[in-house]
């Protein structure tokens, strides 16, 4: 113990005498393996929010299409629209016994690039994100009269928009656009602006379904009636029920009915539905897009290995001008067995200081980057110390690094004393 705790010792100082080389590796060290584990954090972290954009729903219902398509229309508001479905295929699964409740949505019309959502009332008090975490509101209250609309928080940081502000919707799915013609006569009134929730609800802004109808009231097949329009003043005379909707989001009293009602919508008779679950659909959806995260990660591991590599390299190099060192080391007594054990250590001493310096890193500039990675791009980033498959990434790029220390270690080991005292012209 005490011959492995001096040659730990004469390690330390070996390294110190040469702290100008071996800091640089230790930087490149550190600086890969921050860019390792920052990518594994957000790849982890976008997972989980994409994977948590809805929680508490049991099935998405919808016209029969792709699960994929279904979910990316109804939950993430984008992609090409699918079938409607109609009003009273809507009433016939929410009065299901099985059914707890089941939220309308219609999509279709957009505010400046951002997608409108029809929808009740109960849709602020059913929607759940994240680890089944009710919708809150930062301001203002929910809708409860025609041409109110509630803002996601995304959409009032980027248009500066405030309670009180009158906005005008587009038919179709982009203001400006080929499809997109502007509501001019029947401007909305903000009334409510939600909390962020690192989901689509954050780019969405919420009208009653009824006032969706109200819009459309003097529209024909898509487009506005010629020499013909509804005042908003006189919408309140007309029935404003809707007769079709774009999907439903259904929840069931009891978790365990969730075939027999997707049975139910599946063989559903009035209409071709189909019914999906969230979180298969989900994870079909993230294997469709994930080799993007597997790509970066396979990047950011080569970057590590080529690093640890310049590690090797640089110890390497450094033999030759440590012959002498070496020389006198073993005319004093050291065996070859404890000059191979210097150099592994010393290269495990600078893999290890480099590991633990970038998880700090990355812990810091996490805990500067998770509100912005929020407001940008939805995702909510773990700010804290690494965890998880962090761990098993620091230990392989130690391991790694102690393999890559056997090189040196082994050339150390065919250094004779003869090579070092006598060294070549």
């Amino acid at each position: 113990m005490s011959a492995l705790l001096s040659i730990l010792q004469l390690a330390v100082r070996s390294a110190w005498s040469r702290r100008g080389t071996l800091g640089l590796m230790l930087a490149s060290i550190m600086l890969s393996t921050a860019l390792l584990l920052a990518i594994e954090r957000v790849r982890v972290d976008t997972r989980q929010s994409f994977r948590q954009s809805v929680a508490g729903v049991d099935l998405v219902v919808g016209a029969r299409t792709g699960g994929t398509q279904l979910m990316l229309h109804a939950v993430f508001h984008s992609g090409s629209g699918t079938l409607p479905l109609r009003w009273d295929s809507y009433q016939a699964i929410a009065t299901h016994p099985a059914t707890d409740w089941a939220l309308p949505l219609s999509l279709g019309d957009s505010h400046r690039n951002h997608a409108v959502l029809g929808t009740s009332a109960d849709y602020f008090r059913h929607f759940r994100h994240g680890d089944r975490q009710p919708l809150r509101f930062r301001e203002g209250r929910p809708f409860d009269k025609l041409f109110e609309a509630v803002l996601g928080s995304e959409v009032a940081e980027q248009l500066g928009y405030a309670n009180g502000q009158k906005i005008v919707l587009s038919h179709g799915l982009a203001d400006g656009g080929a499809l997109a013609t502007g509501h001019d006569d029947k401007p909305f009134v903000v009334v409510g602006i939600l909390a962020p929730t690192g989901t689509p609800v954050d780019r969405t802004i919420h009208v009653s379904l009824e006032s969706i109808t109200a819009l459309h009231l003097d529209w024909v097949a898509g487009t506005p009636m010629s020499g013909f329009s509804i005042p908003a003043a006189m919408v309140g005379k007309f029935d404003l029920t809707p007769k079709e909707i774009s999907a439903v989001l259904v929840g069931l009293k009891q978790r365990t009915d969730v075939f027999r009602m997707q049975r139910f919508v599946n063989e559903f008779r009035g209409e071709a539905l189909i019914a999906v679950l969230p979180g298969v659909a989900l994870d079909e959806l993230w294997q469709a897009i994930g080799i993007m995260e597997r790509t970066l990660l396979g990047i950011s591991a080569l970057v590590v290995l080529i690093g640890l590599c310049g590690l090797a390299a640089t110890l390497l190099a450094g033999l030759n001008e440590r012959r002498r060192e070496l020389a006198i080391l073993r005319a004093l007594g050291a065996g070859p067995a404890q000059i191979f054990a210097l150099l592994m250590i010393e290269g495990l001493l600078v893999t290890t200081a480099g590991a633990v310096l970038g998880a700090v890193l990355v812990s810091l500039a996490g805990a500067f980057a998770a509100p912005w990675l929020l407001s940008a791009f939805g995702i909510v980033l773990n700010a804290g110390l690494p965890s998880g498959n962090e761990f098993v990434l620091l230990a392989g790029v130690v391991g790694t690094g102690l393999l890559a220390s056997l090189i040196p270690g082994w050339r150390a080991w065919r250094m004779s004393l003869a090579d070092g005292l006598t060294p070549r012209a």
